[in-house]
């Protein structure tokens, strides 16, 4: 891949991890510097973070995915930074692409990514991912994360950027459990940013919102040329905006009646 001068470091957040995190980490292994943030796994990832050789770990508590990753930005040594998702696997293309990249003239300060995403072992070509996109190499002195958002973290940039060519491939789907876990765990997340925001709960919008979201991605978005996973992967999303507006006239009915609520943790 030839000499790399300008010092990367690779970010990841973990929280029970293990079965996927061994990949990621593999494909980050060009950067000088591995830094993993987990939020005190119970499966073996901690531990198996702990034994890496080019890994440094550190358990800090889970608030939501922007606090997180913003802490995990504050520790890189590196101004240049590749931000991944533990699920996320950097093609040896895309390595090759971002050491050009970061060695080039002509830089822009941050990068979008596009991503392939892969069901299970299948590619899932449809169903509202194929125009997915995220910033995930980029200036740690040029950027910040927006606290406007707690959950899908937005990046404020101070620069131009750009999109590189070779994609990011993103093993999105497990199994059903782990990502109906997932999705009502961002629709949770969800509704404590609108709560934040002012917003109200709607029954209309708990009844229209999901029904909206599926014929969305499964039409017109294309879902059913994914066959049976795209049905999945379109339900699965919906319910997580049926269950963000759930969530949400909890918080008021909490705010009337406050009580005492625990915070889950997270998953990538």
């Amino acid at each position: 891949m030839g000499l790399q001068s300008t010092k990367i470091t690779a970010l990841v957040i973990t929280y029970n991890e293990i079965g996927f995190i061994e990949n990621c980490l593999k494909s980050v292994e060009f950067a000088d510097e591995i830094i993993v943030v987990d939020s005190y796994s119970n499966d073996g990832t901690y531990e198996y973070l702990s034994a890496h050789p080019k890994v440094r770990v550190i358990q800090h508590p889970f608030k939501n995915y922007t606090a997180q990753k913003a802490f995990t930005l504050e520790q890189a040594s590196n101004d240049w930074v590749i931000f991944v998702d533990a699920d996320e696997v950097v093609t040896t293309e895309l390595q090759r692409e971002i050491i050009e990249t970061v060695n080039g003239t002509k830089q822009h300060v941050a990068y979008w990514f596009r991503r392939k995403f892969m069901f299970q072992e299948r590619r899932l070509r449809f169903s509202g991912w194929q125009t997915d996109k995220n910033y995930r190499l980029f200036r740690k002195s040029k950027v910040k994360f927006t606290e406007r958002r707690i959950v899908h973290e937005t990046l404020e940039v101070n620069g131009t950027s750009a999109t590189l060519k070779e994609k990011l491939t993103h093993y999105c789907y497990r199994d059903y459990s782990d990502y109906k876990r997932k999705m009502l765990l961002y629709g949770r997340l969800k509704a404590k940013e609108a709560a934040q925001k002012g917003k109200s709960f709607n029954i209309g919008m708990l009844l229209g919102k999901p029904t909206f979201t599926f014929i969305y991605n499964y039409i017109f978005r294309l879902g059913i040329l994914d066959g049976i996973k795209g049905i999945k992967v379109c339900y699965l999303n919906a319910l997580g905006d049926w269950e963000r507006y759930l969530e949400l006239r909890k918080l008021e009915q909490e705010q009337r009646a406050p009580s005492l609520e625990t915070v889950q943790q997270p998953g990538n």
